[in-house]
């Protein structure tokens, strides 16, 4: 007789400057190949199990609230494995919570919205310690046509030129629920600049480097390198996928919550 498998949904949070993203990936240190190691290990190598992130982040961005599926082919007892797990996981993961989900539970099909972050400040070098957290642009920036820019995005509207090679079939109309620039209180630290700033930006789904692409977008526009009529048009429906901005580094990138519907 086989063994039955359960499914578990596991919220997590992570720094991920050390990590190449989350996907398991051959030779590199991985958020997902971490966590596999140590579910591994716990199960004295003995379970047979299958782990599926909700979300593929990038080399260095990191998680405030993200979650996995666990299908594991043993019943868990819940409180005693999620002690277990964050005692054996590096530090800059940690598991938030587990629950058993059933089998009509899809981490990728179901319906959800994320809250993303992008922290950053501006004229100043800061001290080498924000770096996993925040960056700093060299040029000064027009924070006001910046937050201009950042509603911009709001509504459903064509994202062709602000995601990376978007593979064929895709679909390149999104909705971004709210988008906007605000003065940073939140996220702090001794060695914080004095004035840094959080791009907000929340929907329901988005593509390979869009919300980077969308802050490249802003800091040229912050630059006076692109005006506002430049972004409005480039959010119109078109069979341009010619990348209007630039990939802001991924340091300064959470996803900073995810909700499922």
């Amino acid at each position: 007789m086989k063994n039955k498998r359960y499914n578990y949904l596991i919220e997590v949070q992570y720094c991920g400057y050390r990590f190449h993203g989350w996907m398991v990936q051959p030779g590199l240190k991985t958020v997902q190949g971490m966590i596999d190691r140590t579910i591994n290990f716990l199960l004295d190598g003995e379970v047979k199990f299958k782990t599926l992130g909700t979300s593929r982040t990038d080399t260095y961005v990191s998680a405030n609230h993200s979650a996995f599926e666990l299908f594991v082919w043993k019943k868990l007892d819940e409180e005693e494995f999620l002690e277990n797990f964050n005692k054996n996981l590096p530090q800059d993961i940690k598991a938030l919570s587990i629950k058993e989900v059933d089998d009509k539970f899809n981490i990728i099909q179901d319906s959800k919205t994320k809250e993303y972050q992008y922290l950053f400040t501006f004229g100043e070098k800061i001290h080498p310690f924000c770096s996993p957290y925040m960056i700093s642009v060299e040029h000064d920036l027009d924070l006001e046509i910046m937050k201009k820019g950042a509603k911009l995005y709001e509504g459903t509207h064509y994202f062709g030129r602000f995601c990376k090679q978007p593979k064929e079939g895709v679909d390149l109309i999104r909705t971004i629920d709210y988008c906007e620039i605000k003065e940073n209180t939140e996220i702090t630290a001794s060695f914080f600049p004095k004035k840094s700033y959080i791009l907000y930006v929340h929907g329901k789904g988005f593509m390979r480097n869009q919300v980077r692409m969308m802050m490249g977008t802003l800091f040229l526009l912050g630059r006076g390198e692109l005006t506002l009529e430049d972004i409005q048009k480039a959010l119109l429906p078109s069979d341009n996928t010619k990348q209007l901005g630039y990939v802001a580094p991924a340091s300064a990138l959470n996803l900073y919550k995810i909700e499922f519907d």
